[in-house]
């Protein structure tokens, strides 16, 4: 089955990741499915979810909700984006581009990651809605502070900063499959390519794959090697002035680091643990979130990343704290299962899980939505 009518059969986020795992060979799957060492946070992310349960009120007239919110200086039509994942083109060869029009047509915002397939300009030429554009602090701070001024040329409304990569983390399905700066792919991997012909033409018909905001950079200095791990709260400060508009701190897990991220001037922290791909063994980031609202919610912008797989997910968010939610391999499930149309199909998935969630649990407006919602798990 293929096309429209393949979506037509995907009904959730898993399913969508059903899908993918189909369509790509397992060495690219792993890569956009996996985490870190046993992948015990990775899995706790969305399992923790469960132990919020949610106490729905009735008799609430929801024939008509508000979802909108604003973020980071945006007006976007639902409390939900698309964060910053890299190397969008092994999963779709539009890669980005399709991942910011769906966005864009699904009224919210899309985050082009420093390691991106398309360039800054040309993501930006493809789609009007809201972008953010994610940076890491590299050694040469030139190139950092490149990046930037390119963002605003380009009309990006704001900056994320990553501050959760100091190193990358031990990945052991990539470790396994031979996954790497330099592949040095294993015998499975080999066979399983070779069972995907269409991934592989499309790869073929692409050419070379590259970090396209490197383009004139000499080859790999985009990698981790490259990564400044010195980096400190003056760096960011620094960075905040040389932005100069909305900016938001992403892979904040506790409270000290969110109220050094007030402090500095931080528009938004982005509660995340990478999707569990840095260190196996952290909290989950909604295990965190209420402490972390609780200090610093009336100073600054609180977002919740990793875990979302369920429009209840993002409706527990909001109860516990979180102003918006984004979401990394949901909408690359659905970008590698088909395209802009899987982007937007798993878009709308969550948009409509929300919704109903919303309508059951007695919520109209998403500015209603408290910790009254909310009761744990003893």
């Amino acid at each position: 089955m293929k096309g429209p009518r393949a979506l037509n059969r995907c009904h959730s986020i898993l399913d969508l990741r059903e899908r993918a795992k189909r369509r790509l060979p397992s060495p690219i799957f792993d890569f956009l499915d996996g985490g870190a060492e046993t992948e015990t946070t990775m899995r706790r992310n969305t399992a923790a979810f469960d132990e919020e349960n949610l106490i729905p009120r009735c008799l609430i007239d929801v024939a008509s909700l508000n979802m909108s919110t604003q973020i980071l200086g945006q007006n976007i039509e639902w409390p939900v984006f698309c964060g910053p994942t890299g190397t969008s083109r092994l999963f779709h060869p539009e890669g980005e581009l399709a991942a910011a029009r769906a966005a864009a047509s699904a009224g919210t915002l899309y985050s082009l990651s420093t390691g991106s397939t398309y360039s800054i300009e040309d993501v930006a030429h493809a789609s009007n809605g809201p972008k953010m554009f994610q940076v890491y602090v590299y050694k040469d701070r030139d190139i950092t502070r490149e990046l930037i001024e390119r963002s605003k040329r380009s009309g990006y409304s704001a900056l994320c900063l990553t501050v959760d990569v100091p190193v990358i983390g031990k990945r052991e399905r990539d470790l396994r499959s031979g996954f790497g700066m330099s592949p040095k792919w294993s015998l499975n991997s080999l066979v399983s390519f070779a069972g995907h012909p269409a991934w592989v033409a499309g790869r073929i018909r692409q050419g070379a794959l590259s970090m396209a905001n490197f383009a004139d950079r000499p080859e790999r200095s985009w990698s981790i090697e490259h990564l400044d791990a010195s980096i400190t709260w003056k760096d960011v400060r620094e960075i905040i002035d040389q932005w100069g508009g909305p900016f938001a701190l992403k892979g904040v897990m506790s409270v000290e680091d969110a109220r050094h991220a007030a402090d500095v001037g931080v528009t938004a922290v982005i509660v995340s643990n990478h999707g569990g791909r840095q260190l196996d063994g952290a909290a989950a980031p909604i295990e965190v979130l209420p402490e972390i609202a609780g200090a610093v919610g009336d100073r600054m912008e609180v977002i919740l990343d990793g875990g979302i797989r369920r429009g209840v997910h993002v409706l527990k968010a909001l109860a516990l704290g979180a102003k918006a939610c984004s979401i990394g391999r949901p909408y690359l499930y659905g970008l590698s299962a088909g395209g802009e149309a899987g982007v937007a199909k798993a878009l709308d998935i969550l948009r409509t899980e929300l919704t109903l969630a919303m309508k059951l649990s007695g919520c109209a407006d998403i500015r209603s939505i408290d910790k009254t919602l909310i009761r744990r798990c003893l």
